[in-house]
This record gives C-alpha cells, structure tokens and sequence, in this order.
C-alpha cells in the first residue's frame, strides 16, 4: 500500500546508473537547482559514498544528501539518498566500466523497483547504465526498458524518445539489424500504434493525436521495386488502426520526412527499427531529449544520452536531458492521473443519465 506522507509532492525514484559514468555528476547537477526541489521529492537509489566521492572529484562544495533509509523518511525540502549497494566492497574507477559497477547499477534499480511497485514512490529516473557489465544471471536484457517490462509484466511496450520539438516511437528495439524485418508485422506494427496513441492521450494529454508511420524500406519500398514489406505489412496495419479511430497516416519514406521538417505536422513519428527512429531525433534533440517507456503501469523516464565515460569527472555533462526526464515524469504522471479521473467522472456521468432516459 501507498505509505502515508505529510505532503503531496511527487516522490521521484533516481537510480545512480553506471557508478562510473556521469551519473552522479547529471544528478547532483541538476539536484543543485532549488527549483527541481519545490516541484518534487527526489530520492535517489545508490549510495552516499559513491556520490561524495564524485561530488569530491567535480569539487561541488555546497551540496549534501539526505541519507534515508526508506522513502517514507524522505525530506521534501532535500534531495534524498538510499544506501542499496555494498558500500565496502564498492570501488569506484572512474570512466572505466567494470563489474563492480554493474552491480551497483542493478542493485539501484531492484531497490527502486521494489519501492515503485509498493507506491512508496510515484515515478522513476534512471541514470545511465552500461548495457554490457550489468548483465548477469538476475539482468539478462538489452537494456533497461525490457528489464521494466519484465519485472512489470507488460506484455507490449514502447521505447519512445520524447523532446519539445518531436516524438518518435520505435517497433523494433535493441535487436540486430539482420532480424529487424523478420519481426515487422503487421501486428507488431499495429500494436505499437495503439501503445504510441495511448501514451500521448494519457501521459501526454493530447486530446486527439495524429501519428507518422514510416516505412521500412528505402521510399517505402517505392511501389514494390525496393521490398513489398512497405505495402503489404506496414499499409495493413495503419489501415487496421484507422479503423480503430486511431488518426495515423504513412508509411513515409524515411529519408525525406525528417529532413523535410514533416515531422512537426504529427504529434508523434513511428519508426520501424532503432537507428531510423533514434539517429534523426538524436541529431536534432540530442541535448534535451529523453527516453521514455510506453506500455508500462508506471511512469519511467531516462536521459537519451549514454555513461559517457570518456568526460566522467571532468564536469563537463550537460544536465539538460537528465532534467528534462524529471519533468516529462511528473508532468505524465499527473497527465495520467488527470485521465483516470476524467475517465472516471465521464462514466460517472453517464450512469447518472441512464435513469433520466428510461424515464424518458
């Protein structure tokens, strides 16, 4: 259950990410900012060691967490800490990815997911991590966003890069290339329609969405010259959408749609693989976006950057997209929680006329 507190601010769960990495130079970074601190409670999952010895490293004097030992201890008007590693035997080699750093990097996210699933958080901000030294017998994934959708049992999800200027969406993930189109289908295509339209109706609060669906092949497979996927898998899955009152229109030839400024006319774009989606969005937001998950009963957000080893303390990481991921996260959470309640009094509503019409 929910635990009790004494104000109404979001808690938002932090995971350090790769001990290694620019972690805690974003996190402490930005969490300087007092304004960050009147919007919401943040509690971060790692360790207070780990972070004076980067806080040492960057020389940042005038900051200092919290430590806590459970989210309800919280201060709201501090930037919080849980200690969820082993601190002794953790060793921090800064810019260097070892094991000991995936470890740390795990043992932050079961913490904070443990406490997200029990509500004693509200949304939660992760850190990067490094994809390789984290894998073990307890994280065998891509990376964090089929990890969540493991432990949270969602069936369909979305990886969903997210800016002020653009949204784009992807259907294929962390896959090889060589097995991209053996896993666009129709109904793979289909489904990340209907996440992508509910996420931007229910965390986004856009009232009627219109999405671009690109296509596989060079020109969308130009009429069946370059590949028939374009026309015989992609087309039936946008035309199966609109039939779901779903305002959706392609499939686009990649190429041109992002360079052309297409993109702005759609509240959000679906890619098919990840380079097509991620290149073009990095290149254009690659400062402020973030990484957002579609799919899941929770709100998660993270950076749209890496660990960024080769500038780790040298205070020299940009804090912009690990900012712009706390806002995106309560901003969808209150969204969301504006839609249950809309929702809820719409239905509420129509129950009320049911009597007024049988008399009718």
């Amino acid at each position: 259950m929910k635990q009790q507190r004494n104000d109404d601010k979001i808690r938002v769960g932090i995971t350090h990410g790769d001990i290694n990495g620019i972690g805690y130079e974003i996190i402490i970074k930005t969490l300087l900012d007092n304004r960050i601190i009147e919007l919401c409670t943040p509690i971060v999952y790692g360790s207070s060691k780990v972070a004076a010895y980067h806080r040492k490293a960057l020389n940042i004097d005038n900051f200092s967490f919290n430590v806590i030992n459970f989210p309800d201890e919280a201060n709201p008007k501090r930037a919080n800490i849980i200690n969820c590693i082993d601190e002794a035997n953790t060793k921090v080699e800064l810019g260097k990815p070892t094991s000991v750093s995936g470890i740390a990097s795990l043992r932050a996210i079961e913490r904070a997911i443990s406490d997200l699933k029990a509500e004693k958080i509200d949304v939660l901000v992760t850190a990067p991590i490094n994809k390789h030294n984290i894998q073990s017998k307890d994280f065998n994934f891509p990376g964090h966003t089929e990890y969540l959708a493991s432990r949270f049992n969602a069936q369909s999800f979305l990886m969903l890069m997210v800016s002020e200027i653009m949204k784009v969406g992807i259907v294929t993930g962390h896959i090889p290339v060589s097995q991209v189109s053996e896993q666009i289908t129709t109904e793979s295509v289909l489904t990340k329609i209907r996440l992508l339209n509910k996420a931007l109706i229910e965390d986004f609060a856009v009232r009627r969405p219109v999405i671009a669906v690109l296509g596989l092949n060079p020109h969308a497979g130009d009429d069946g010259i370059i590949g028939t996927e374009d026309a015989e898998i992609i087309t039936p899955a946008i035309q199966k959408a609109k039939e779901e009152n779903i305002m959706v229109i392609g499939p686009f030839p990649a190429d041109g749609f992002f360079g052309s400024g297409s993109f702005s006319k759609f509240d959000a774009v679906l890619a098919m693989f990840h380079d097509q989606g991620l290149a073009p969005f990095k290149a254009i937001s690659f400062e402020d976006g973030i990484n957002y998950t579609c799919g899941l009963p929770i709100i998660r957000t993270s950076p749209a950057h890496g660990t960024a080893y080769e500038i780790t303390g040298k205070n020299e990481a940009s804090t912009s997209s690990f900012r712009q991921s706390i806002y995106v996260a309560i901003d969808a959470f209150n969204n969301r929680k504006n839609y249950v309640q809309l929702t809820a009094n719409q239905l509420q509503a129509q129950e009320a006329k049911k009597p007024e019409e049988q008399n009718a």
